[in-house]
């Protein structure tokens, strides 16, 4: 049984768990996370770890921060005038969604009052160490599914990197 090799079409159930246990994502139930290895198009710490993995491998993965999501960053925290939200109601902790030049963002009201309110740009896992349970299913030398994305985040981004 061959290794996976950079440039094949991969496809992997696997398990998302923060360092206190805690699952923040999982491919159970859903069609498994298809990618291309070595491409860039999901988080460091997976593309390297399918690397040499054979079908029906099992792999657990201790993922630092700067290979998942990276660290948190205080420059993408902005202030916005309240104004701006019209008749919208936000509340603190809510996501919204912004248009910008390069597509639409999510980001998360931090603060509010009669003024301003702030939004957090980064990442919701940026900053954490992840671990990951793995297990490749498929490898192929073309895409198999319709979409690389597995994840139920809106087309445009939020969930996993691949969309």
């Amino acid at each position: 049984m061959s290794q996976v090799q950079k440039g094949q079409f991969v496809q992997v159930h696997y398990t998302g768990r923060l360092e206190d246990g805690t699952i923040f994502d999982s491919s159970e139930g859903r069609q498994p996370l298809e990618f291309q290895a070595g491409s860039g198009k999901v988080i460091p710490g997976i593309d390297n770890a399918v690397l040499d993995m054979k079908v029906d491998e099992e792999r657990q993965v201790n993922i630092p921060a700067d290979e998942a999501y990276g660290q948190r960053r205080d420059d993408l925290t902005r202030e916005f005038p309240v104004s701006m939200l019209g008749d919208q109601q936000v509340v603190e902790g809510q996501n919204l969604w912004f248009n910008t030049p390069q597509g639409p963002i999510q980001g998360r009201v931090m603060e509010l009052n009669d003024e301003n309110f702030t939004v957090d740009f980064n990442h919701p896992l940026a900053g954490k160490n992840l671990q990951f349970d793995l297990k490749l299913v498929g490898v192929s030398d073309k895409p198999t599914q319709q979409s690389g994305c597995s994840c139920s985040a809106p087309s445009g981004g939020g969930g996993c990197s691949t969309c």
